[in-house]
């Protein structure tokens, strides 16, 4: 089982950089059909193959997550994506 830690720095206030991971959860949800759910000020998403969080931190984002065995062959493009769409909807 492979793992992902991405950490990405923003300069966003708290309820703009909330909207934003919504937007980077559903992105990830239509690529890798998670589903996802607020606890907190953390943003838990599950699916086929991967469990994470996206968490809200002052001034960055970190997503974590455990990749199951297909998608452990997958996790550089996964990773990529991840950090394609933080920096695309995070800046």
């Amino acid at each position: 089982m492979s793992t992902i830690d991405v950490r990405h720095a923003h300069t966003l206030p708290d309820t703009q950089a909330r909207e934003a991971i919504e937007q980077v959860a559903a992105k990830l949800g239509e690529r890798f059909g998670l589903k996802s759910s607020w606890a907190a000020d953390v943003l838990n998403f599950s699916g086929s193959g991967v469990d994470g969080a996206i968490e809200l931190q002052p001034g960055a984002v970190r997503v974590t997550a455990k990749l199951g065995f297909l998608l452990s062959a997958m996790k550089g493009m996964v990773e990529s994506e991840i950090q394609r769409v933080l920096k695309e909807k995070l800046g």
